[in-house]
């Protein structure tokens, strides 16, 4: 069973930011991948092992909304929770926060494919991890 909510610490570098000293927007998008990733591992889903058996996690679809900015030296967290879970895809919720306030909001869809493209199911093993 998954934790309802997993939280990701991220810590805002220069290299984040523009000429304004605000985040880039695409940004956002890394930080929530670096969480989807810890999320699966820290539930048991290797996906080395995954790839090596044929299969790869890829997002099929992402709606984002940016709320606020954040700047240069800000500590924020990323909040993932599971939306929903199918036979044939992930649906989560991504929410970046600071000091507690959303300013970056996601809902991701992922699905799994093999090594050649096809989508496939999730494996019965990864849906009982996220459920």
């Amino acid at each position: 069973m998954s934790e309802p909510i997993h939280r990701f610490p991220v810590q805002v570098y220069y290299e984040d930011t523009d000429m304004g000293g605000i985040v880039y927007h695409a940004n956002y998008l890394r930080y929530i991948e670096r969480a989807r990733s810890a999320w699966v591992r820290a539930l048991g889903n290797d996906q080395n092992a995954m790839r090596d058996g044929g299969l790869v996690w890829v997002v099929r679809r992402i709606e984002a909304d940016y709320l606020s900015t954040a700047r240069f030296e800000d500590t924020l967290v990323v909040e993932s929770t599971v939306r929903k879970v199918t036979p044939a895809r992930l649906v989560m919720d991504q929410v970046v926060k600071r000091d507690g306030q959303p300013i970056f909001a996601a809902v991701v869809t992922a699905v799994c494919m093999t090594a050649k493209g096809q989508p496939v199911r999730l494996p019965a093993e990864i849906r009982a991890l996220m459920q």
